[in-house]
């Protein structure tokens, strides 16, 4: 089993543990097209048969007698950059489709299917037409810089896949967290667990999940340790920012919870070091109980970007809450983030509709990008009020 885990860590946007959706497909004759976003890896077992054939872990299509190709259309839980998608075909071997194409786009607010599938949406293909091998992980690398808010997978011309996982990065809409307080931490906001000094039973990236915990294997736990030391997870934070309430969840952990925990902050362009002399403390040396929530205040005038979060000496933690709000003073460099990622025809709409500019000055406004804080022509931008 692996032991230490430091590699910076893409979310998959997709995932419905982020709240993704496969809001529709125009075949699922075998296997239900939500199964493509289901968080846990496929599984199969041989001979399990239903009404409609053999039970799958996956969409799968009927087979094809005419011209064409099917296609899911899915939401992204979390809007964001696309590093790479992997079109996992497990279990599918005489019946994956030969070949599969992949477009994204984004769009405001909560469109409908046939609202997606109008003319005046601006899909971009990231993945070209691609063959797809069966029963393994088809890997592409996406190169395309906007922030998408939808993915729509095509196979050509049939068959079964398994599971789709779109990763990359959260860009957070700034328009969210204006005047709020929220979890900086929260992977749904961009939120990442960067490093962690173990992971021998469960990953540490599991710590920033929406939602409570379902079960002791649903959060980080670490090696029995024999020596000294203690463990510990570095996490990004959403955008930096002043913390005001950290939740400590060690729900399920029984017997092998964390018996204490500690807060570091610090302030930096670049994940710092387990190590680094930039930390500076935010929660002292604290008890913890098992199979507990537990809440702490922290009074932290300094804007934060990362926390290391230590746990003593070892054991299991279900969740880490981080509650504060975006510091004044990043404002602009979140808010700018976001709209120089929005795709032409988005930026298009936020700006006419939102702002009141005129189609000619916006485009006008669009073509500059990227904009950088300071430039006067983003002080009418949503999202920018915050600043």
């Amino acid at each position: 089993m692996p032991t230490d885990d430091h590699r910076p860590q893409l979310i998959d946007l997709a995932s419905r543990a982020l709240g993704g959706s496969v809001v529709t497909a125009n075949d699922e004759s075998f296997g239900e097209k939500e199964n493509l976003i289901v968080p846990t890896a496929a599984d199969f077992t041989p001979g399990s048969f239903g009404h409609k054939g053999e039970i799958v872990d996956g969409w799968e299509t009927r087979r094809r007698r005419t011209p064409g190709h099917d296609w899911a259309l899915i939401r992204l839980g979390s809007p964001g950059v696309i590093h790479s998608i992997d079109v996992d075909t497990s279990f599918f071997t005489g019946n994956y489709p030969e070949q599969c194409r992949i477009e994204a786009c984004g769009v405001e607010g909560y469109p409908s299917p046939e609202e997606l599938a109008a003319p005046d949406v601006n899909w971009e293909e990231i993945v070209p037409l691609s063959p797809l091998d069966g029963g393994t992980h088809n890997h592409f690398t996406v190169t395309a810089p906007a922030r998408f808010t939808h993915v729509r997978l095509s196979i050509h011309p049939d068959g079964g896949v398994a599971r789709l996982r779109v990763h990359g990065r959260v860009i957070p809409d700034p328009r969210r967290f204006d005047g709020l307080t929220l979890d900086l931490a929260a992977r749904e906001h961009g939120g990442v667990v960067e490093l962690s000094s173990d992971t021998f039973y469960s990953s540490a990236g599991v710590l920033n999940l929406p939602g409570l915990a379902r079960h002791m294997g649903d959060g980080w736990e670490t090696r029995r340790r024999r020596g000294t030391g203690n463990d510990w997870a570095i996490i990004s934070l959403a955008a930096p920012g002043q913390l005001r309430q950290i939740e400590v969840d060690t729900s399920y952990y029984v017997n092998n919870a964390s018996g204490e925990c500690a807060l570091y902050g610090a302030t930096s362009d670049t994940t710092p070091g387990p190590d680094s002399p930039l930390w500076f403390p935010l929660l002292s040396r604290t008890r913890l109980q098992p199979d507990t929530r537990h809440f702490f205040d922290v009074t932290a005038t300094e804007a934060v970007t990362h926390v290391r979060f230590d746990v003593f000496p070892d054991g299991g933690i279900s969740r880490l809450r981080l509650l504060g709000s975006v510091d004044s003073a990043a404002w602009p460099a979140l808010a700018l983030r976001w709209f120089n990622t929005l795709p032409a025809d988005q930026a298009q709409a936020i700006l006419t509709t939102t702002a009141g500019f005129t189609p000619e000055t916006a485009q006008a406004l669009i073509a500059r990008r990227p904009l950088t804080p300071g430039d006067p022509a983003t002080e009418a931008i949503p999202g920018l009020r915050g600043a």
